[in-house]
């Protein structure tokens, strides 16, 4: 009988052997574990917040599929944090959703999202901005590596025939078993490092808890005492750690502000503290509450306008999903935060959050909230707002044509260099600007280029500059659509000073129109030579009001697409309209003059391109024949030595 007894338990080894299949992590989950645990070595304490906050999702998940099947919810949803010296291991355990054998492999062998490699390249084994980085990518699990040198993952989907068991020691490959867990849920068990028994310790764990998880809306609960599971007869006793109460409904006055910020790591998974943010509860037609952060920096995908985003949606305080992207437009996918409302069907559907009413008005209302903090903190605390604007600063200029019902708001939020402190610092406003006018100035004057160095020394703002008239000084790409689309502001027009006829209005006075327009008739037939040796190069020569050092600069027309927009079309594959320039001379510069006397000469067109081409090299930094420029230099440089 024992002999029969030693085969069938040989013959169950052998079936349970079979039963283990072997998996290779993903290469970028390789290069995460091991950068993980050398970066994060200074925030290990990080790990139990994030397995903590995995177990709220699941927790979450089913609460949400218990509104369809209510039997789902017949016992509290409860997260267990459970420390065991004897074994060396910490087990944290939810009654949520469960994974199923599919799910474990994807959600824990993988990195299934959009952009890892970008991800991946911007880690530089920096420890803050690796830590930064590796928060905002969401894969908080795999930091339970950096205190385990063993992780095993016991779980049971809802209404599954077997449990699922993971098991890994990080280093590069899982195996996956037939599971033991009875019930629907999830065990996450750390075989602790030698170095990391600190997180054995009762009153430590209660303090991470405290500090990271108060505010998760679930009961975290861990052995009262080591007396008490004696008394059970091994089962201990078990209390609750956290408030067990969800933040955004408590009143203002009762959240601290760390508190706010723990909140705000939790639901973003930063490591960073927030730049600023906004609690707002709305009773009345419309009722909801919404509690909206602004990160200290910018995701590492912010310019991939398909990422993931959009705010955590509860309705009547039940999970309904993450990333609920109907409530902001995408030029505020930066924001982060949750909104809770007492309006939205609890059947609700991401079909019927787009087509509803509700969530339109909810939407125009929470932009205008954001917009709202942000104007509120450029006012209060400007320091912050430059912070704000270097990081998600372009991103907010497409708001202009995003969202034409706040474009004035917009408006007043944007920040730009400008000749009033010649600085590449973006710190003025339009209403700074507005403000610093000269008397009988209309217009707002800017100017565009590839750089800030080209468009501070650009030849288009001499005159400006000695009249002492502040030009704005725009150097983004899209800063010539933007001021395309915003067009005035405060009731003054936005014009350009290298497009156009220019024209000072009140700011020339009348001796100088006169003394202006005497030279212009002068020069006359000097400027009908150079277009005739430039010939269809160029549209029209002129006399220049705008020069007082140089000798020439190029000009658009007032409806000519500027350089950047060019530029911006042939990146998209779009046909670019041919425009010709228009070529402005100062006659008073000693070359123009010089250029008087050469109008019999045989160098008088090499002169006359000469001149134009410096002038394109000023403006556009290039020339489509750099080749034929230098010869004609190198020409009339030996001719004239």
């Amino acid at each position: 009988m024992f002999t029969d007894i030693i085969k069938q338990w040989g013959a169950s080894m052998a079936t349970a052997k079979k039963n283990v299949e072997k998996h290779a992590f993903q290469t970028e989950v390789k290069q995460l574990l091991h950068l993980m645990v050398h970066s994060l070595y200074s925030h290990r304490e990080i790990f139990l917040r994030e397995l903590i906050s995995n177990a709220a999702d699941a927790c979450d998940k089913i609460r949400f599929q218990s509104i369809a099947r209510p039997e789902l919810s017949a016992e509290p949803l409860v997260i267990r944090i459970k420390p065991d010296a004897e074994a060396g291991t910490l087990t944290v355990s939810d009654n949520g959703v469960g994974m199923t054998k599919d799910e474990v492999i994807a959600n824990l062998g993988t990195i299934a999202r959009s952009g890892t490699g970008e991800f991946l390249r911007q880690l530089s084994g920096d420890e803050k901005k690796d830590a930064h980085l590796i928060g905002q990518f969401g894969v908080g699990f795999y930091s339970a590596f950096i205190v385990a040198d063993k992780v095993v993952v016991e779980t049971r989907a809802e209404g599954a025939d077997e449990a699922v068991r993971w098991t890994s020691s990080g280093d590069g490959e899982f195996t996956i078993e037939t599971g033991s867990r009875t019930e629907r849920g999830t065990d996450v068990i750390l075989h602790l490092k030698e170095d990391a028994r600190e997180f054995l310790d009762s009153l430590r764990l209660r303090e991470i808890v405290h500090k990271y998880s108060d505010h998760i809306a679930f009961e975290i609960q861990m052995p009262r005492t080591e007396d008490d599971k004696d008394k059970k007869g091994g089962e201990p006793e078990w209390e609750t750690v956290n408030k067990a109460q969800a933040l955004w409904t408590l009143p203002k006055s009762e959240i601290s502000d760390e508190e706010y910020k723990e909140f705000y790591k939790y639901i973003a998974h930063d490591f960073e503290d927030p730049l600023a943010w906004a609690h707002h509860r709305v009773e009345g037609k419309l009722e909801y509450t919404a509690l909206l952060y602004v990160p200290s920096r910018a995701p590492f995908d912010l310019w991939n306008r398909e990422r993931t985003r959009g705010l955590k949606l509860y309705v009547q305080r039940v999970f309904i999903m993450d990333d609920a992207e109907q409530f902001l437009p995408v030029y505020l996918r930066f924001v982060r935060g949750i909104i809770d409302s007492n309006d939205l069907p609890l059947n609700v559907s991401r079909e019927i959050l787009q087509d509803s009413s509700v969530t339109r008005s909810l939407r125009s209302a929470v932009t205008r909230k954001v917009l709202d903090m942000l104007e509120h903190l450029a006012r209060q605390e400007p320091e912050k707002y430059q912070t704000f604007w270097k990081e998600f600063g372009q991103v907010l200029k497409e708001g202009l044509a995003e969202d034409f019902a706040n474009r004035e708001q917009i408006a007043r939020l944007l920040r730009f260099a400008s000749t009033h402190k010649d600085t590449p610092e973006e710190t003025v406003s339009l209403q700074d600007y507005v403000e610093r006018m000269k008397e009988g100035q209309d217009a707002i004057y800017y100017i565009t280029a590839e750089s800030f160095a080209a468009a501070k020394n650009s030849p288009h703002l001499e005159i400006f500059r000695k009249k002492g008239i502040e030009v704005l000084l725009l150097t983004d790409r899209i800063d010539e659509w933007l001021v395309g689309y915003l067009g005035s502001f405060d009731g003054h027009p936005l014009k350009s000073v290298a497009k156009g006829d220019l024209d000072l209005g009140k700011l020339q006075d009348e001796e100088e129109r006169k003394a202006a327009e005497k030279a212009a008739e002068a020069a006359g037939p000097f400027l009908e030579a150079i277009k005739s040796a430039l010939g269809d190069s160029i549209k029209e020569v002129r006399f220049s009001h705008r020069l007082t050092d140089s000798p020439a600069c190029v000009v658009l027309g007032d409806n000519d697409l500027g350089p950047q927009m060019a530029q911006i079309l042939k990146a998209a594959g779009q046909e670019v309209p041919q425009s010709k320039p228009i070529l402005e001379l100062n006659t008073d510069h000693p070359l123009v003059r010089k250029m008087q006397s050469l109008t019999e000469s045989e160098d008088f067109a090499d002169w006359a391109l000469l001149l134009f081409e410096q002038s394109l090299l000023a403006e556009r930094g290039s020339l489509e024949d750099p080749a034929g420029f230098a010869h004609r230099l190198n020409k009339l440089l030996l001719r004239n030595s």
